[in-house]
């Protein structure tokens, strides 16, 4: 590293770690990737290092960092499509009961992200509220239509609280620039995804509840008390596979007749990501072990589950630190 740094390595750690979950939660926000984020929290990191010396505190240190990953996300976004998910792709799927597609397997799917990486609690308390409603997956998807300074204008101004005097400096334009560029963003994102963010939960037992019997749902093969849970337009997606699937009979005929089609079949394993419940899931092979099969990300409304994404991807359970193998022992 630079030798012109004025703090040791252990003391610039000592002052960034505390920033480094929110920050990894900004650059997921960016990218629509833990892995590239935390790609991204390393550049960043590596350039506040380097530069330290040059760093005067007319700012405070975290709107410092926040700059920094800005840029180097919208320099990461330069040469990369978006990442979807397959209801972004197209319309749902008509015939329920038909053999699905080959799964996309070239196209980079957006990827959830535990909430144990990003935290809960940023460093500004006022910001709470905002930074867990501003890292759910259908926010995180509907981003994923903008172009890269939109999206960072907007992450900046409606989720971060930046001033649009502050997101201008950062960008290098004008306050005007900004305010217009927010406004689209605002309109593009309305029309992508108009209820990301008006969700009402129910209650906290009554969601546990909820949770409990759709995890038996799944590992009693019941497709029926599955369907039960649903809302009438709940969606199920199911990245890396494109079919998707809207509507309560709709997805009750697909899984039952093509996921749960005997008792014992998967285990689930409660997690969450995105500031939402989830389970891991695991299924069993032919040799009676449970093997990694994907993460489920569930949205839940006072009228059922509303959208289920299964990222049937089992390489996305090592994110959430979990095995590749159910142990016989686990509880």
């Amino acid at each position: 590293m630079s030798g012109t740094t004025t703090v040791g390595s252990e003391e610039f750690a000592h002052l960034i770690d505390p920033l480094r979950p929110e920050l990894l939660a900004h650059c997921y926000r960016m990218l629509g990737s833990v892995h590239d984020a935390e790609d991204q929290v390393q550049e960043t990191l590596i350039r506040a290092w380097r530069s330290y010396a040059d760093f005067e505190g007319r700012a405070s240190l975290r709107t410092w960092l926040y700059r920094i990953a800005t840029n180097t996300c919208l320099r990461a976004l330069e040469n990369r499509s978006r990442r979807p998910l397959p209801s972004g792709l197209g319309s749902p799927g008509e015939y329920p009961e038909e053999p699905l597609a080959q799964p996309g397997g070239d196209i980079p799917w957006l990827q959830p992200v535990p909430d144990e990486l990003i935290g809960t609690h940023p460093a500004d308390p006022a910001s709470i509220v905002a930074a867990r409603s501003g890292v759910r997956l259908a926010l995180i998807a509907a981003l994923q239509y903008l172009p890269p300074r939109q999206r960072a204008v907007l992450i900046l101004r409606d989720v971060m609280r930046w001033r649009a005097a502050e997101v201008a400096e950062l960008l290098g334009t004008t306050t005007t620039a900004v305010n217009s560029m927010l406004q689209r963003a605002r309109i593009q994102l309305s029309e992508a995804a108009p209820a990301a963010d008006d969700i009402q939960e129910p209650a906290g037992s009554q969601q546990r509840k909820l949770l409990d019997q759709y995890a038996a749902a799944f590992e009693n093969a019941d497709g029926a008390a599955l369907t039960a849970l649903l809302s009438r337009d709940a969606v199920f997606e199911m990245p890396p596979q494109p079919m998707w699937f809207a509507g309560r009979d709709q997805i009750g005929r697909f899984v039952t007749a093509q996921v749960l089609r005997k008792p014992g079949e998967f285990k689930m394993i409660r997690v969450s990501a995105n500031c939402q419940p989830g389970f891991a899931a695991y299924r069993r092979d032919r040799d009676g072990r449970y093997l990694a099969h994907g993460v489920q990300v569930l949205t839940v409304g006072v009228a059922g589950i509303t959208h289920v994404v299964a990222f049937n991807q089992p390489e996305l359970l090592a994110i959430f630190s979990l095995p590749p193998e159910l142990p016989d022992d686990w509880d």
